[in-house]
């Protein structure tokens, strides 16, 4: 295990922020958990666990969301190290996106959250009927 990977738990970003450390907006962490958890950074990250996926195969399986920010998505999550772009000099041209070895890591958490939450989805559905309106507030 490297120095950067072997961190103490009292040194995690998580535990930072249960301590109440300000942690700075400029943090690196901030930024990857931003992309990461963003609505379409979650839903890649899930899909594409299923294995390599075409461009247009991801636009599909991910309903809703659009051709510019599904690019966007994209370039964030390569830009991070978890996802690999590989391009096909064809014609059309043929591009194909994967997870990286640390993509498949942050990959696993994000769908054992989604997990969670579509476990308890009913509880949160009927705090949320309970839950006075934010339109009175």
């Amino acid at each position: 295990m490297t120095s950067s990977t072997a961190m103490a738990e009292s040194d995690t970003f998580s535990a930072q922020l249960r301590r109440g450390d300000l942690v700075l907006g400029d943090c690196p962490s901030r930024e990857v958990l931003k992309d990461v958890t963003s609505p379409w950074g979650v839903l890649l990250l899930i899909v594409l666990m299923g294995g390599v996926r075409r461009f247009s195969d991801l636009r599909r399986m991910v309903g809703g969301v659009s051709e510019k920010m599904l690019s966007q998505t994209l370039k964030r999550l390569e830009s991070h190290g978890l996802v690999h772009r590989k391009s096909y000099e064809t014609v059309p041209p043929r591009v194909e996106y994967s997870l990286t070895p640390l993509g498949m890591t942050v990959a696993e958490k994000v769908a054992a959250l989604a997990d969670c939450i579509d476990a308890i989805l009913p509880d949160i559905q009927d705090a949320q009927r309970a839950a006075p309106s934010l339109e009175h507030a």
